[in-house]
């Protein structure tokens, strides 16, 4: 295992060089590393629903956006992250994806990472797992048709929808070869609040973990509005975003 951290780092790395280049301002916050994610090491990441996470130094943070994509909003999280040479992984819902495939396409084009969240976002530990994996079968189709590929391992990241698996899907999906996200903290950005509460409350719980998969949603205004001060809070606290990408 040791030596298997070992080589993500050194592939970590090389990645490393190649985005700074990428980015025209140097006082952005930027991505400071990318993380190859290999599914036999991390089949099952983010503490709020798993033993185990992703291998983070301290101020290291992962962001994610689950539910889009939708326009309204992913085109505003869009253009917070591009402001601050930022990327991030979207959890997306396949019917949203087929139904908006230029916002998938920008998405993708910016360079950021895509996992899929079911086709419809229906809780799949209450539906029985012949009909969670049509869910999770037609979500990936959607999302592939979206970015115009056949399926690949460019796409190798899930997270279920409420955090609601089950030990069978959950061995089905590690025997796919895909890994599962949990998250290791979040903004409660489900319900109403205030972008400036929102920030207050998700800054709060980082200064607590001081690291971590957060989830949030790109699909909620109050959200979006908050993205361009949550991402000037991490450069003046001196935290690294890391990019995750799925090994192969």
């Amino acid at each position: 295992m040791f030596g298997l951290r070992l080589a993500i780092a050194a592939l970590a790395l090389s990645g490393t060089m190649a985005m700074a280049a990428e980015c025209p301002r140097p006082d952005a916050l930027g991505t400071a590393r990318v993380l190859t994610v290999d599914p036999h090491a991390f089949p099952r990441v983010g503490l709020k629903s798993f033993p185990a996470t992703l291998p983070l130094a301290d101020h290291e943070v992962v962001l994610t956006f689950d539910d889009g994509p939708f326009p309204a909003t992913t085109n505003k999280v869009l253009a917070a992250l591009a402001s601050e040479c930022v990327r991030a992984t979207f959890f997306l819902i396949g019917q949203n994806a087929q139904a908006n495939p230029q916002i998938v396409r920008a998405i993708a084009a910016a360079g950021h990472g895509i996992g899929h969240h079911t086709w419809s976002h229906r809780i799949l530990s209450t539906i029985g797992d012949a009909k969670a994996l049509e869910e999770i079968d037609r979500g990936i189709a959607a999302d592939d048709a979206a970015l115009g590929h056949a399926p690949s391992a460019k796409t190798r990241f899930f997270r279920f929808p409420g955090f609601a698996s089950t030990p069978p899907l959950l061995a089905r999906l590690e025997a796919r070869g895909m890994v599962v996200f949990g998250a290791d903290l979040w903004a409660s950005d489900w319900n109403p609040m205030t972008p400036e509460q929102q920030l207050a409350l998700l800054t709060a719980r980082l200064e607590q973990a001081r690291k971590g998969i957060i989830l949030l949603h790109d699909t909620k205004q109050q959200t979006a509005r908050m993205l361009p001060d949550f991402l000037r809070y991490l450069k003046r606290g001196g935290y690294k975003v890391v990019h995750v990408v799925p090994a192969g």
